[in-house]
């Protein structure tokens, strides 16, 4: 997941926490173990070395023959002590320590949301993963106890390490809102979403509240930041049949200098994902001064506090009613002082603080 110019979530996880716990244990050998080639930025310290191995893991297959032949005998032949796996996957077998980060277990959940051949993989190996580790991570309160419940793991043996928020990401001034509307919108207000287009996203249930919130005279237009994934066909068809199409902008992915004044210029960042293990857009939007209207379901909540709208992903009036209440000013500023109260309760210094901690409890007993 560490891909130069291409991190998502986890990516950003394992840039944001492993380039701290690098840097504040000197003390500690890093080897880190990549499966493509990799930029030498990506080796944060002189006290990290790499090693490329095969074959790249990128389906089912290659997971299995990476994660259960390759990772053992580099493990083996280094001498490791503990496996740190950002990405929750992790040897079944073996006598190294392994740590994974199970991040969430949306697949037992929304499994139509992947192809059938990852999916079941998941859904096989992520128990085993979850029992094999000497301890598991993960990223939510809501995550714990749905692993701890999903799988029949005691809750102790599972630690919290919260995601972070980019410094980079910051309020604008109004000469600068006014040029992201003028580039995005015709100079007119915008709503944003941020993500990849995947049905777990709930794209079409928010181009739907969107077709309700223009009927009832909401004016902005909808700008979504993301690659597409999985169900992009039916993203289309529906985006298609939406009265509104013209003002609805597929932007693609987008470099992090282009998506923080995108963020930062927003009438409100829509995120009403149907489940979501942590939502680092929603931190993204409360650090750059834009409210946010997100779920009520899964980890959304926890992340947002009271900071955020929050509504039912299946109520597409809800969600419609909650853009509309965006445009009024009053409102708007209300939410925006809540999430710079609410953002300060997370920072990847204590990520990685949080990480190191479990780190220290994979040796306790032994």
């Amino acid at each position: 997941m560490l891909i130069k110019d291409k991190l998502d979530g986890i990516g950003y996880f394992s840039y944001e926490v492993l380039s701290r716990l690098v840097q504040n244990h000197p003390e500690v050998e890093w080897l880190f173990i990549f499966d493509r080639s990799y930029p030498k930025e990506f080796l944060f310290g002189p006290n990290v070395s790499a090693v490329q191995i095969g074959p790249p893991s990128r389906h089912a297959v290659l997971w299995w023959i990476w994660f259960q032949l390759s990772i053992p005998f580099i493990l083996w032949k280094h001498k490791v002590d503990l496996f740190l796996s950002p990405d929750g996957y992790i040897p079944t077998w073996g006598k190294t320590r392994a740590l994974p980060v199970i991040h969430d277990i949306n697949f037992e959940h929304q499994n139509h949301n992947l192809d059938p051949v990852s999916g079941a993989y998941m859904r096989y190996f992520f128990p085993r993963f979850a029992h094999r580790g000497k301890r598991v991570a993960t990223v939510s309160e809501f995550s714990k106890k749905d692993i701890s419940a999903s799988y029949a793991i005691d809750a102790a043996k599972i630690d919290v390490v919260y995601n972070g928020v980019s410094d980079k990401f910051k309020a604008i001034d109004l000469p600068s809102i006014e040029a992201q509307k003028e580039r995005w919108a015709n100079g007119t207000n915008y709503l944003v979403f941020v993500g990849s287009l995947n049905p777990r996203k709930n794209i079409t249930g928010m181009l739907e509240a969107y077709q309700m919130y223009r009927r009832q005279g909401g004016q902005a237009k909808f700008i979504l930041a993301g690659a597409n994934m999985l169900g992009a066909k039916e993203i289309e068809k529906r985006h298609s049949q939406n009265p509104f199409r013209e003002d609805i902008i597929f932007a693609g992915r987008l470099a992090e200098e282009d998506l923080i004044p995108l963020i930062g210029a927003a009438q409100a960042l829509c995120f009403v994902s149907h489940f979501e293990g942590f939502g680092i857009p929603i931190l993204e939007a409360f650090k750059s001064d834009c409210p946010v209207i997100t779920a009520n379901n899964s980890a959304m909540p926890e992340v947002a506090g009271e900071a955020a709208w929050l509504c039912d992903s299946n109520n597409s009036a809800e969600i419609a009613q909650a853009m509309l209440e965006s445009e009024k000013e009053e409102i708007r500023q209300d939410y925006i002082k809540k999430g710079r109260v609410q953002v300060q309760k997370f920072s990847w210094e204590q990520s990685a603080m949080m990480m190191w901690s479990s780190i220290e409890k994979c040796f306790v007993n032994d």
